[in-house]
């Protein structure tokens, strides 16, 4: 992976994660590097205030684009802003007021931008235990009903974020991507308050019921997939394990267990009080403890019994490697694992380093569900 930073790991993988997504449209290359060269690797807010100074000046020219009428420099515009800030507001304090109104004006900059998508997408509510989960149908243009795969993000991630990329390569292969907030993720935290939990089954099923009953005439609903990139490899495993209605399973970064993820790592770590929102602890201690039930150990592995696909980094420096080894030996259902060779492009954390390497698992998994 290139190191903007030298020698700073947690920066350098934000701009390549930046980089990565430019090329689906969610930045530009000149302004990704302008902002990381105002960061000072050892100084968090200046990381806070240079994303959010690109945000907001890229969200301007997205909103003198649409005064003007011109909608289609208007969308791509927005799209670019809303990465920004949702870069911006990624490592902010909790208590900083500038995070929630970071995170809505984000989420606003992408909401515009769908408005002027050619096949828009379609926003969606599922009702989980008195409040809901919001998502977006996203459907590949032309194809009537197609096959969808129902997706989580990673630790605190946002919805809107699978769009870049994963919704490309999906839509291009005649698949839908119902891109989802689940428990301790995007809107269902941050407006809503529902946290994360190990049983993301319970998520999972809510989220296949509602499709099976209201999306009977946008996709097809004898074939529904199940997919979650970085810490939602383990959260698409275990609904996978429990839901066996799922037609295919796409594990995007292996999470074994998450537990083993955390307990070598300190509340110092540039993640820890990320991973206490999500649990809503107060304490590493108590983030720790809960921690323990995120795992596919004790038969859970086992019970997945869809064709499952497995992609991961040999240099993943987040979820090592050995996650996806280890899960890899505990399936018993039809599977294929791909894995990077560490010190290849390719070979970092959900691949932000190169992309590329993903394209085998979307040509897999566009394969069984289509099958």
């Amino acid at each position: 992976m290139w190191h903007f930073f030298p020698g700073k790991y947690m920066p350098s993988y934000q701009v390549n994660r930046a980089l990565s997504q430019a090329h689906y449209g969610g930045g530009e290359f000149a302004e990704i590097l302008e902002a990381a060269g105002n960061i000072d690797p050892d100084n968090r807010e200046t990381f806070n205030i240079a994303w959010l100074n690109k945000g907001n000046e890229v969200y301007g020219w997205a909103e003198d684009y649409e005064k003007k009428g011109a909608f289609v420099s208007a969308r791509r515009t927005y799209l670019r802003a809303f990465n920004y800030l949702r870069t911006a507001e990624f490592f902010m304090p909790l208590g900083d007021q500038r995070k929630i109104e970071t995170y809505v004006k984000a989420r606003e900059a992408f909401i515009t931008a769908t408005k002027y998508f050619k096949e828009k997408p379609i926003q969606v509510e599922v009702p989980f235990e008195g409040s809901f989960l919001p998502g977006y149908l996203f459907k590949p243009k032309g194809v009537k009903n197609p096959p969808v795969m129902v997706m989580f993000g990673g630790l605190d991630s946002l919805a809107e974020e699978l769009y870049f990329g994963i919704g490309d390569h999906l839509m291009e292969r005649g698949i839908a991507l119902l891109a989802m907030d689940g428990p301790g993720q995007g809107a269902a935290l941050r407006l809503n308050h529902i946290h994360s939990r190990h049983d993301y089954n319970v998520a999972g099923t809510a989220v296949l019921d509602w499709v099976l009953e209201n999306l009977k005439d946008e996709v097809d609903t004898t074939s529904v997939g199940v997919a979650g990139v970085s810490m939602g490899g383990y959260m698409a495993a275990r609904c996978a394990a429990f839901e066996p209605r799922f037609k295919v399973c796409m594990i995007y970064g292996a999470v074994w267990s998450y537990y083993s993820v955390w307990k070598g790592r300190n509340g110092n770590h540039p993640l820890a009080k990320i991973v206490q929102h999500i649990m809503d602890e107060e304490t590493y201690e108590g983030v720790l403890k809960k921690l323990e039930g995120f795992t596919l150990e004790n038969g859970v592995a086992e019970k997945i019994s869809m064709p499952t696909f497995i992609m991961h980094g040999g240099g993943d420096k987040q979820n090592f490697v050995e996650h996806a080894i280890t899960l890899e030996k505990h399936l018993t259902c039809e599977h294929e694992m791909k894995i990077v060779p560490e010190g290849e492009s390719g070979s970092q954390h959900c691949q932000v380093d190169n992309m590329m390497p993903t394209l085998d698992m979307y040509d897999w998994i566009a394969e069984k569900i289509h099958a």
